[in-house]
């Protein structure tokens, strides 16, 4: 049997070039692109072979020499390819965009490709798609491969959120033949989770012209761009009736051996046939001391505090196996296992910079039958067969091991996921090794279970299926209940809360339609008050990055908070090039915290980096409710941000002023056209998030991305006044002095309410009153201007007496006396409060 040929740095030693025998028997031909005067990428010859494969539709295989699958390679020539991918993409899209990336890799052949291009992108978080279910994981997407020879492939993630973001998603395969993969993925992916930017990344291009004017059409069609990098490019040309013809040629050199089976192999070298030489030493067993928690792989997900732990445990995991081998193990190749590439690369990697071995090499088993024949122009010159031992199996059927036999290897050390440490192993895989080589020694990296309970829970909703909002803007961890009847006229509402009968979560109030006026009137407001909201937005951003985290998880409280929460995240954006992550969660006075939402964010962020965000405090109640929520949930900061603080309840906020913000001017037409959340236990569950309702058929009068985007424009003209005001703050005493709640008592009791719930402190409040509840009157401190001409008129068309006070601590208050009749009237006929 002829020795395979050695590699130096990714070059075989011998002249022949390893596709000449498919070349000259079908007539398969690599093209090199002209490259027009620019900088020459590596020779197609120097990266690619060619086989043989049992597929019925494709004859040929490119058989990668940098890939590390069916070539056994230096391990430093395999990472520098898709580290040097990696950072080829960051130069492409820029510091900006590389820090919101998702690396999403093919399996089974670039998994550890595809660790690699995110290794090299820096910190992007990276999955890879995999042909192995988990029970009770729903997969998060899936796709096909048309032309494998195991065609369906699953996104398993264990944080759904993962495949949400909206930056732009970087898909890595080994070889870019057709694109239909690729627009197979992005299809399904876009439809789920739209994006602006694809980026498509693979050793080599050897797409068709009309393939590639097939890809353009689908990127503008979709209304996303998508680019390609790739280490080399070029087309294979393919004589008529070539099928047909690889066909005839596996059949005739597989009948010249024995039947493939489990133990022996037909055609060419390799014949794997027989006892383990007498006398050939048992497999050892070595314990590297593979960190507790660190996933195997990127099958649910590897991020970069993953890559972080990894980079660290792996000198004492070379250091244990280099002690496993001993002073002189020779030549050894490290084996992966199907899926299993990145893990064992990277400690083939590390066992090659000890310097232990003369020489280490990597290559991984596969699923993939391809035909061996012994011949230097022959990629794939030798296999063994062996029988699937993962359990559960991904697929049944027979897995092969490529250019092992007879590749003069002292030692083998075989890395396979606890799953696959079966009887079958050392029945198969193990036991052909021992016929191959001197010495072999396994290692066993733990399988990563994920965590079930946060995926039992939905991921978080996102515009445009819900809500108005771009989807990167907000989630709302919320369940959808447009279809659900829930509003009921203001006056039984209120009645039925008064009498105790019911509690205010359990219905909606009748959307609130503005008249003409009131419009104009909104939008006067917000063009007087745009820059003003705009450095209330940057003062309360900036001092949160400054005391709570350099990385916030934005939490609002929906409704009224997440018009805060969106701009706050677009503040950190424009002006320190963050991309934040912002939720919307429901809280309910009387009732607490969405606890599901709760343990979703505690799933998948530190709760320490969670900030919670409303609009404003009237008098404090959701500040205290919070608080108390919390006490069940360590590790959240209790401490609600605002934007405004008139009642003094909070340390953090934008500004202490009682003004209006136009959001609060409106209802949902603000807020993405999401409803007031509701909590009612015939619709929420135990295991259920908080609902809302997505008016959907209210897009006309929709002005909250319009809003945003107003004030958003402004941010530029605050940003020096924001940097004097954050200064200031950051030393002065801020503590709460809970002002705005004795102010409520005082008035509760001074106009004989007895209840401070049914007294509404400040601007925000006291619209909500008007807009949602059955007012009694409003207290308007004297000479307040412009900012109460909204509450003034919808006084006026709802019949509701504005009186003028002196020494309020708020611009206005909405009172709701708790004596409600339905049939008392005011002078317009609507119903108000009898005293």
């Amino acid at each position: 049997m002829a020795r395979l040929p050695a590699t130096a740095k990714g070059k075989t030693i011998d002249t022949v070039w390893s596709g000449t025998w498919v070349a000259e028997r079908l007539g398969v031909r690599l093209r090199e692109p002209e490259t027009g005067g620019a900088p020459a990428r590596p020779a197609l010859r120097e990266l690619l072979g060619l086989a043989l494969r049992r597929n019925p539709k494709r004859a040929h295989l490119l058989v990668s020499q940098v890939l590390g699958k069916h070539v056994p390679q230096s391990p430093e020539v395999v990472y520098a390819a898709g580290h040097g991918l990696g950072v080829r993409v960051r130069e492409l899209l820029g510091a900006e965009a590389a820090a919101t990336a998702l690396v999403l890799g093919y399996a089974e052949t670039a998994t550890g490709l595809g660790h690699c291009v995110a290794d090299g992108l820096g910190a992007a978080p990276y999955l890879h798609s995999t042909r192995r279910p988990v029970p009770g994981l729903t997969p998060a997407g899936g796709f096909e491969e048309s032309h494998s020879h195991a065609t369906s492939h699953l996104l398993l993630p264990e944080d759904p959120a993962l495949l949400a973001g909206t930056g732009p998603l970087v898909l890595v395969d080994d070889e870019f033949s057709t694109g239909n993969t690729v627009l197979n993925t992005i299809r399904d992916l876009h439809a789920r989770y739209p994006r602006e930017h694809y980026v498509v990344v693979a050793l080599v291009d050897m797409r068709s012209a009309a393939d590639r004017a097939r890809l353009a059409e689908f990127a503008a069609g979709l209304g996303a761009r998508v680019d390609l990098i790739a280490l080399a490019a070029g087309t294979v040309e393919l004589p008529d009736g070539v099928l047909d013809k690889g066909r005839a040629l596996v059949a005739q050199y597989e009948s010249q051996g024995s039947p493939e089976t489990q133990g022996s192999h037909a055609g060419g070298v390799g014949r794997d046939r027989g006892a383990p030489p007498s006398g050939a030493a048992p497999v050892e067993r070595v314990e590297l001391g593979w960190p507790q928690g660190l996933p195997d792989g990127g099958r649910h997900g590897f991020t970069p505090a993953h890559r972080a732990r990894l980079e660290q445990a792996l000198p004492g995991l070379a250091e244990r196996l280099a002690a496993a081998l001993g002073d002189r193990p020779g030549r050894v190749l490290v084996l992966g296992n199907e899926e299993l590439m990145y893990a064992p690369l990277r400690l083939a990697r590390a066992l090659e910079e000890t310097g232990t071995a003369t020489e280490v090499r990597f290559s991984t088993t596969t699923r993939s039958p391809v035909l061996a024949v012994d011949d230097p122009g022959y990629a794939i010159r030798t296999r063994l067969v062996f029988p699937a031992h993962d359990d559960p199996a991904d697929g049944p059927g027979d897995r092969y091991a490529y250019n092992v036999a007879g590749a003069g290897f002292d030692t083998v050390v075989a890395v396979v996921d606890s799953a696959g440490d079966t009887p079958a192993l050392h029945d198969g895989l193990l036991e052909r090794l021992r016929r191959h080589t001197a010495r072999v020694v396994l290692a066993v990296v733990p399988s990563y279970v994920p965590t079930l309970e946060p995926i039992m829970l939905p991921a978080p909703l996102r515009g445009p299926a819900f809500s108005s909002y771009p989807a990167e803007d907000v989630g709302w961890l919320l369940q959808d209940l447009s279809d659900v009847a829930l509003e009921a006229p203001t006056e039984e509402r209120e009645e039925a809360i008064q009498a105790g009968g019911a509690h205010y979560a359990e219905s909606l109030p009748v959307e609130y339609q503005p008249s003409a006026r009131y419009q104009a009137l909104y939008q006067s407001a917000l063009d007087a008050s745009a820059a003003r909201i705009a450095q209330a937005v940057g003062t309360v951003t900036e001092t949160v990055l400054a005391e709570r985290s350099p990385a916030p998880v934005l939490v609002s409280l929906a409704r009224a908070g997440t018009p805060v929460g969106v701009l706050m995240r677009r503040w950190a954006r424009y002006r320190h090039g963050l991309d934040l992550p912002h939720y919307a969660v429901s809280i309910v006075r009387g009732r607490g915290i969405d606890a599901n939402a709760l343990r979703w964010l505690a799933a998948h962020h530190d709760p320490a980096d969670v900030v919670f965000v409303d609009g404003w405090t009237g008098k404090g109640a959701i500040t205290r409710e919070l608080r108390e929520a919390l006490r069940d949930f360590p590790g959240f900061d209790p401490e609600i941000v605002v934007l405004a603080d008139p009642g003094r309840c909070v340390a953090t906020y934008g500004t202490r002023e009682d003004f209006l913000i136009p959001s609060a001017c409106l209802n949902s037409t603000v807020s993405g056209l999401v409803s007031r959340t509701v909590l009612r236990a015939d619709l929420v569950g135990p295991d259920d998030f908080h609902g809302a309702k997505f008016y959907r058929e209210l897009a006309a009068a929709d002005v909250s991305t319009a809003f945003v985007d107003t004030v958003a424009a402004r941010f530029a003209e605050v940003a020096d006044a924001v940097d004097t005001q954050v200064k200031e703050l950051l030393v002065a005493d801020r503590a709460p002095t809970w002002e705005g709640w004795a102010a409520v008592e005082r008035i509760s009791e001074e106009y004989g309410i007895h209840d401070v719930n049914l007294v509404k402190p400040g601007v925000g409040e006291t619209t909500r009153v008007l807009l949602r509840r059955v007012p009694w009157k409003i207290l308007a401190q004297r000479g307040a201007g412009a900012d109460l001409d909204h509450v003034r008129l919808l006084a006026e068309q709802r019949g509701v007496p504005v009186e003028e006070v002196d020494d309020l601590p708020y611009t206005c208050v909405g009172l709701i006396h708790p004596r409600f009749t339905r049939g008392a009237t005011g002078a317009d006929g609507k119903a108000v409060a009898a005293k």
